[in-house]
């Protein structure tokens, strides 16, 4: 681990951090696993298989990752436990699974969770890294399971950010349940509330937000541009 991750000690514990090599690695993985998604899927598309990953789902869904990378650095609220409420971030990745379908949808949610790894990575273990952010930030490309269904965005956004909170909370008792005892709380209780108290009130907010009428209609014709074919 010497060569891709160093090792950063601190009071009641520890915790890897990538070294140049490590981000390097990571930014070449990410790379070849949207080349070859690409790839595959235009061969796909060949045989009579299936949508195009085309030039301009990958601009939309760069566009998207773009928002998402960006509005997650903006905090608008910390909260007591940790973690912060963020400006709609879960909500543009989830976008992508609309647009797409499950496919697209968990391909591009997976890279973006390796974005978040290069950009803000905190590691104690392979295991961690992969349930905190390939397996987290990838589940909320399930929105795509509801990519044609009436109100499917709403459905979608609820069914990714529920898989996102999943995975944290998972990771959360396996990994990070020693900082329950500071609060007086099982493991399994501490994750909860840790995770739920940012998640929640971000996907309640963006949920309304999305509701109005307004919005929704602006968004259905955002959809329409992104799936054209013309």
């Amino acid at each position: 681990m010497s060569i891709f991750a160093k090792e950063i000690a601190e009071e009641g514990g520890s915790y890897f951090e990538l070294t140049g090599a490590g981000y390097g690695i990571l930014a070449a993985v990410m790379l070849s696993a949207l080349l070859g998604a690409c790839f595959l899927s235009g061969r796909g598309r060949e045989k009579g298989k299936g949508r195009k990953f085309g030039t301009r789902q990958l601009v939309f869904s760069a566009m998207a990752m773009a928002l998402g990378m960006v509005t997650s650095m903006v905090k608008v609220v910390d909260m007591p436990m940790g973690g912060s409420v963020t400006l709609f971030s879960m909500f543009f990745i989830c976008l992508i699974g609309y647009w797409y379908g499950l496919r697209g949808g968990l391909m591009t949610a997976a890279a973006y969770g390796v974005l978040q790894l290069i950009v803000d990575p905190y590691i104690i273990s392979i295991p961690q890294m992969l349930t905190d952010y390939i397996f987290a930030f990838g589940a909320l490309g399930l929105s795509g399971i509801f990519s044609k269904s009436k109100n499917g965005l709403i459905k979608g956004y609820l069914v990714g950010v529920t898989g996102r909170y999943f995975f944290t909370v998972l990771s959360g008792i396996i990994f990070f349940g020693s900082y329950a005892a500071g609060y007086n709380m099982p493991a399994l209780l501490y994750s909860l509330a840790y995770n739920g108290a940012y998640m929640g009130p971000e996907a309640a907010v963006t949920i309304l937000l999305t509701a109005l009428p307004p919005v929704s209609q602006g968004l259905a014709k955002v959809k329409a541009m992104a799936v054209s074919e013309g």
